[in-house]
């Protein structure tokens, strides 16, 4: 691959994109006059998401009747791992995806899962929650069918949403029950965290519903 320099995409801040070598001189162009187009759907940063409409969607947690509360206790971490956990939690409080939890009935705990390149993702424990939590039955489609709907084109484009879940907004009854525990105190999500039970047929959800309306 071949770093493309855009002026236009890197103002403001470092905005870099990737076009292949072998991609055909036309569809190059064709391909940056587009970018250039539609820059301001296309994010490289948390701040960059200006995130759904909740009149859209929003996740809603409704729990099992009678469910059991699980408040977890603070999980031991090695120093530096705790360290980076805490960088990704300013992180995502600086843009606004965290808010202070004061007396939640749901605590779970961190998972810390090391990257390639030493940083360390940060995964909520939510089993206990997804447990007593009701399932959506919202289809998802069948893999064989969207293979095969690609058959016999020539050109494949592929799309993916910059921290998904993060673009979808918490209910707002529904927040607390997203509470984790930290050396810092317990914060809980403003926005749909990755691990909790119904994210997939969420995030289908909105895209099925606008395919219906421009059928």
């Amino acid at each position: 691959m071949e770093e493309e320099a855009l002026r236009e995409l890197k103002r403001r801040r470092n905005k870099r994109i990737r076009i292949g070598k072998l991609t055909p001189l036309d569809l190059k162009q064709r391909l940056i006059e587009l970018l250039r187009e539609y820059e301001d759907i296309f994010a490289w940063s948390y701040r960059d998401m200006p995130g759904l409409d909740t009149t859209i969607v929003e996740h809603k947690l409704p729990l099992i009747p009678n469910a059991i509360l699980v408040q977890k206790q603070l999980r031991r971490m090695k120093p530096e791992v705790a360290l980076k956990i805490k960088e990704e939690v300013e992180k995502q409080w600086k843009v606004g995806f965290l808010a202070v939890a004061e007396y939640p009935q749901w605590v779970a705990n961190i998972v810390p899962v090391p990257k390639k390149d030493g940083k360390v993702r940060m995964y909520v424990d939510y089993r206990d929650l997804s447990r007593a939590s009701l399932k959506d039955n919202f289809p998802l489609p069948h893999i064989d069918l969207l293979v095969g709907n690609t058959a016999q084109h020539s050109c494949y484009s592929f799309m993916d949403g910059f921290s998904g879940y993060n673009q979808i907004q918490m209910a707002f009854e529904d927040k607390e029950k997203t509470t984790f525990i930290t050396t810092w105190g317990t914060f809980c999500y403003m926005v749909m965290p990755f691990g909790l039970k119904n994210t997939e047929a969420l995030i289908r959800r909105p895209w099925s519903s606008s395919s219906i309306h421009d059928a």
